[in-house]
């Protein structure tokens, strides 16, 4: 499914639902390493963009959103509305990270 046909908004413009699939998901469970920790929190006495955290969680955004797309593809779906992420701290340093939408089926109108 090509990217551009999954939105955060309920409708794509130019677009017409024409069948409706349910609730598609990507969950994906991450955490930081040891490494990770220490590196971070060297960047914190500095201030700023925690990079080494930045890309954990880009990572972990992009981990889910591609499990999402898949399980819309799987359903039959070509494109994604009501697209969302949230995210769970299960435990110190595990994180949960969870992207779904509504799968469905478009035509160009």
């Amino acid at each position: 499914m090509d990217h551009s046909m999954t939105t955060t908004t309920f409708e794509l413009p130019g677009y017409k639902i024409v069948k409706q699939f349910g609730v598609v998901r990507g969950i994906t469970v991450r955490s930081r390493s040891v490494f990770g920790t220490i590196g971070g929190s060297l960047q914190t006495l500095f201030g700023g963009n925690i990079t080494l955290f930045t890309q954990l969680c880009e990572k972990s955004r992009e981990e889910a959103f591609e499990m999402m797309v898949d399980h819309a593809e799987q359903s039959g779906a070509n494109a994604v509305v009501g697209v969302r992420y949230d995210a769970t701290e299960l435990m110190n340093g595990v994180t949960e990270v969870l992207c779904y939408g509504t799968a469905v089926s478009v035509s160009r109108v």
